[in-house]
């Protein structure tokens, strides 16, 4: 794997138009490309030289260049830098755009691409949280965990609401690395001729070890093995590389005739902690506050006959001055990220649904707490590492994981797009048919913009959603519709 070093020296300055040269650049080698990831990072690469082209003469008084993005790419391909416009809000988002997906791809490449934005960004938006949890990101990805940890923690003293997770991974990481300090200095104690190979070369000695233990040499194949580790260790190599051959000398290990099993069983279990860490971080409280799990027949039995009302996220809540009718429903529903203002949004929250994804709101304590997902494994993980004991009561089980797919069985013949938050809920309810009043307050649908916790606010609206096909649901059941509420029942 490349060196955090040689990325950060190969990253540039930070200089804008050199970012977006090297983004045009990018996005002339993704052409043709059959690699989903590269195609979405393409995608966005092709947004972002849009922008750049329709606002490249604003802050220089040059013209943009004739022919949009496509000349702009020219002209990056040929070595003559467009002139970058300054970094406004619109830029700055498409670049970060362009950052996650080359950070979703992997690839070497693309990671330096990433780190090219990432560095842009922050040398001209030095208090950027986005940038901050972007470069956080960056450098996990390429095994740099205490550099990853220092910039989390620069993103975490720049916002008051942690909705992304970022104070667990933290705590992950810490836990993670001592746990495998811990596992190194017993691997060196169990077998103290280690020191005498832990000088290095690292990639040598390996080799060397595993040579002695093709032929049976046990006794001098574990020094040289852990010899490696150690230096490994000292050298802050990636983790990936550390965590690798941490798995090949214990499976190796494992299998020595008469290996001492209460040695061996100890370290197992330091490794295993702290690969657990890193997946997840530590759970403070397994039970989560003693929740109780509820199923779908539970759920049903909880909302039957009561008056509930659905409260959407948008700019048209927020100026409502609707709230003290929405606290007069029996039940409150509201989703993801919703923000609060008594007057417009009313203070009551009863039932939180919200996407497995990210955590805005998982500190609010309400009565019932659903969490969707598609995806069980993913569904589990974020429960483990996102639910804050005491905070709900009820929390909906696997029954209740991912309504409209699992329960109203609508495959993607049916249904093509990723049902919302929002539509899983209300087709839940309209599924179970108990409520005498279902009312949605405020559902236009993105049309009047988002109301949202403030750290929420720059989340693009996905289009992994069927929108339109979500409203024409809405609109074939609804009973009454006024400017502020759409009345199912």
């Amino acid at each position: 794997m490349t060196t955090v070093q040689n990325r950060r020296a190969r990253a540039g300055g930070g200089e804008l138009d050199e970012c977006v040269r090297a983004c045009a650049v990018h996005s002339g080698k993704l052409v043709g490309s059959l690699d989903r990831r590269r195609t979405e990072l393409a995608e966005q690469l092709r947004k972002l030289l849009v922008v750049c082209s329709t606002t490249a003469g604003t802050a220089t008084a040059a013209p943009a260049p004739a022919g949009g993005a496509a000349a702009l790419l020219k002209r990056a391909v040929k070595g003559a830098a467009a002139p970058a416009p300054a970094l406004s809000n619109e830029l700055l988002d498409a670049l970060l755009a362009v950052a996650n997906k080359a950070l979703e791809c992997g690839y070497d490449d693309e990671l330096n691409l990433a780190l090219v934005i990432s560095d842009t960004v922050l040398a001209q938006r030095r208090n950027s949280r986005a940038g901050w949890r972007l470069r956080a990101r960056l450098l996990e990805a390429v095994g740099d965990e205490a550099g990853a940890v220092e910039a989390y923690e620069r993103y975490l003293g720049l916002t008051d609401d942690d909705g992304f997770g970022v104070r667990a991974r933290v705590a992950g990481l810490r836990h993670a690395a001592e746990k495998e300090r811990d596992l190194l200095a017993l691997l060196e104690r169990q077998c103290p001729r280690a020191a005498e190979f832990a000088g290095g070369p690292a990639t040598d000695v390996w080799a060397e070890g595993l040579a002695a233990h093709a032929v049976g040499d046990w006794a001098e194949a574990e020094p040289r093995l852990v010899g490696a580790l150690l230096h490994l260790a000292g050298q802050d190599a990636p983790v990936a590389d550390r965590q690798e051959l941490l798995s090949q000398y214990l499976d190796l290990r494992t299998a020595v005739p008469g290996v001492d099993l209460p040695a061996l069983t100890e370290a197992l279990a330091l490794y295993a902690e702290q690969r657990r860490a890193r997946m997840r971080g530590p759970v403070a409280d397994p039970t989560i506050g003693g929740v109780r799990w509820i199923s779908l027949g539970e759920f049903r039995n909880q909302i039957a006959g009561k008056s509930i009302c659905l409260v959407a996220n948008s700019g048209r809540v927020g100026a409502s001055s609707m709230g003290a009718e929405i606290d007069a429903y029996d039940l409150v529903v509201r989703f993801n990220s919703y923000r609060i203002d008594p007057r417009h949004t009313g203070s009551r929250t009863d039932i939180h649904a919200t996407i497995h994804k990210h955590g805005f709101n998982w500190d609010k304590p309400v009565t019932t707490r659903l969490v969707f997902g598609g995806v069980s494994g993913d569904w589990k993980w974020s429960l483990r590492t996102r639910l804050v004991p005491g905070a709900q009561q009820n929390l909906g089980d696997e029954s209740l994981r991912w309504p409209v797919r699992a329960i109203g069985r609508l495959g993607t013949d049916a249904w093509s797009g990723i049902p919302t938050t929002g539509f899983n809920m209300l087709w839940l309810l309209d599924f179970l048919d108990v409520s005498p009043t279902l009312d949605l307050i405020g559902f236009d649908f993105y049309e009047s913009g988002a109301y949202r916790v403030q750290e929420a606010m720059k989340m693009p609206v996905t289009s992994v959603h069927e929108y339109t096909s979500e409203k024409d649901w809405v609109m074939q059941r609804a009973q009454r519709v006024t400017d502020m509420r759409i009345s199912l029942r």
